[in-house]
């Protein structure tokens, strides 16, 4: 079967591989659908390994070259012994976290993220969602509503992401939310926030081409470019009393960002780094102190979440299809995806894998 495999920094390849064999106990066989290209493959693709690990994992034991992909969904070809969560022909979505359910503190309350051994499809499993086929353990693979199309499917881990986030950051309905960072991750947390009841929501950029993306996909939004306007400035009119947002989240992964996040809040506001940030980073702590703010990390999400986000995509209540601007082959995927994405000018957002095209 084809895959797109990472072997190294600058270095991913379409390669014909041996289709995965029959699942074992506790396994499901996944026919892979649609894939979507996440920012940490893209972080992989320019500066890996980061994630992938070069010595065996500690808990899947995998290392080296990896077939990439953890936003997919597909059908299921067959099941191993054991299963019974889903069966040949359903329409499924994937949650990628891996690690001991039993055992071990986090992973027995459904918060595999907090896993000290976590691993993840697509970076630290034999499979990956960049192939036409995958074989995955039972507690990864959820049955998707009738009304959530093969691309939604897609869709679940990166809304997933923002749904937490939104959760970290207690939004509520009649919040002010700025978000910065007007990427996939940004624009499906406005739209989280706007299916919380947030009622006023700013988002800042630096490309004026997302910006406008975000004015088109949620009406009423205030899109701010910092390069040109006084972030602050412009949020704290928009904001009762001249005071700031009620709540900030970070989705950059970026110091000059979060510190923005900072300087618009509210006193006694809430501001959550969801974005991965570099090494050790900058924040005025006079302000956080002086501010009196909460400040919060989001680091994926509970493994429990499928349910719920699936819901809220199927429902509409999160549209999170309108994020997507561009869909392509996996011959294709280096040149007019992983390029196109990291390409300064910015054009798109997120962008689909057809592994049936």
């Amino acid at each position: 079967m084809k895959a797109l495999r990472f072997h190294a920094a600058k270095d991913l390849r379409v390669e014909e591989i041996d289709a995965p064999a029959a699942p074992g106990p506790g396994q499901v066989a996944v026919k892979n659908r649609y894939v979507g290209i996440c920012g940490t493959d893209l972080h992989e693709y320019a500066h890996g390994p980061i994630f992938i690990p070069t010595e065996p994992h500690p808990y899947t034991g995998v290392s080296g070259v990896q077939i990439l992909g953890h936003e997919f969904g597909g059908t299921v070809t067959a099941v191993g012994e054991g299963v019974t969560n889903v069966k040949v022909g359903d329409r499924v979505a994937i949650q990628p976290l891996i690690g001991p359910r039993t055992g071990e503190y986090f992973g027995e309350r459904g918060w595999l993220n907090l896993s000290p051994v976590l691993g993840l499809v697509g970076l630290s499993w034999n499979w990956g969602g960049m192939a036409e086929a995958s074989v995955l353990n039972d507690y990864n693979v959820y049955k998707i509503p009738e009304t959530l199309s093969d691309e939604e499917a897609a869709l679940v881990e990166p809304t997933a992401v923002t749904v937490y986030a939104c959760d970290r950051a207690g939004v509520k309905a009649g919040d002010s939310v700025l978000i910065t960072g007007a990427g996939p991750i940004g624009i499906l947390a406005l739209l989280t926030a706007r299916a919380f009841g947030a009622t006023k929501l700013f988002v800042s950029d630096m490309n004026e081409t997302r910006l406008k993306l975000a004015q088109e996909i949620v009406p009423g939004v205030i899109a701010v470019n910092p390069m040109k306007d006084d972030l602050v400035k412009v949020v704290q009119a928009n904001t009762q009393d001249n005071l700031g947002c009620d709540i900030a989240i970070e989705c950059v992964g970026n110091d000059k960002a979060l510190q923005s996040c900072l300087d618009a809040v509210r006193k006694q506001g809430t501001i959550v780094a969801t974005g991965v940030h570099p090494g050790v980073g900058k924040l005025n702590f006079f302000d956080v102190t002086f501010k009196d703010v909460t400040v919060k990390g989001s680091w994926c999400y509970p493994a429990h979440s499928w349910p719920r986000v699936m819901d809220l995509i199927a429902s509409g209540a999160i549209p999170s299809k309108k994020v997507v601007t561009k869909k392509i082959t996996l011959d294709d995927a280096v040149a007019e995806g992983f390029e196109a994405l990291l390409d300064p000018a910015g054009t798109q957002l997120k962008i689909l894998i057809d592994l049936e095209a």
